[in-house]
């Protein structure tokens, strides 16, 4: 079970976003790079970035600061906003990207999603944004109509290395993960499921090590983290403590 520290880039600059919304950002670091030797310095082991101006303009903008935060950091790197195409992906993982997300083109071009699958093993993700239980496109700023499990289900067997689902309801208002839609989108795929969106406490840390969230692979946490609403390194700690658990039951049985 991983806890993935976000970097949001705008402009440059690392930010959070309130509802998806581009208007309502809130600058945390103007130096994503250095936010990222932080993270790593405070014992996270991999790091999720996003491109906000990527997602909408269909193209990677802040290619400067992820080449700067992948030189700054050991930690694994996953970036998703943007990436439409082969090449695109092709020249991410060359400049040193642990995996690439998927999000728009997932929906409008999933066999691109698979070409990409076989071409990069373990190195796709895919991206799944909702909004009312319909996936979102473009940034969040178009909603289609295909459902969630849906769209996740034309993957399996693709080898997409993870799921990354957002409710961009719950998104940096610190409501709390939506639970019952991620454990529901994790129990009807094989493809491991990572929960955006909302983490908000320690309460939900908690709930990532009960028996019923074993399926998942992990949860991203981004404003309460930079609030200060969750201390990295009591996190870390109840995650490794309930790994722990798990193993031991496990072994008993």
């Amino acid at each position: 079970m991983i806890l993935f520290p976000a970097i949001d880039l705008k402009d440059g600059q690392c930010v959070r976003l309130k509802l998806g919304d581009m208007d309502q950002a809130t600058v945390y670091n103007a130096d994503p790079a250095a936010q990222a030797k932080a993270f790593e310095d405070q014992g996270f082991e991999w790091l999720h970035v996003v491109d906000l101006n990527g997602a909408f303009a269909g193209e990677s903008v802040n290619g400067d600061a992820v080449d700067a935060i992948l030189k700054a950091t050991k930690n694994p790197v996953q970036l998703g906003g943007g990436i439409r195409t082969l090449a695109h992906i092709e020249a991410w993982l060359s400049r040193g990207l642990a995996r690439v997300i998927l999000g728009t083109v997932a929906v409008r071009d999933p066999e691109l999603v698979i070409e990409a699958c076989r071409m990069f093993p373990g190195k796709i993700a895919v991206g799944i944004d909702a909004k009312g239980g319909k996936v979102a496109v473009e940034g969040w700023a178009e909603a289609s109509e295909l459902g969630v499990i849906e769209l996740a289900q034309k993957f399996e067997g693709a080898g997409v290395a993870a799921i990354i689902y957002t409710d961009i309801d719950r998104d940096g208002i610190l409501a709390g993960i939506n639970w019952p839609s991620t454990l529901e989108l994790a129990n009807a795929v094989s493809i491991p499921v990572i929960a955006s969106g909302g983490l908000a406490s320690l309460d939900d840390i908690s709930r990532m090590i009960e028996p019923d969230a074993a399926r998942l692979a992990g949860a991203i946490t981004g404003r309460a983290l930079y609030d200060g609403r969750i201390d990295p390194q009591e996190a870390l700690a109840l995650l490794r403590s309930g790994a722990a658990q798990q193993t031991e039951k496990a072994g008993a049985q």
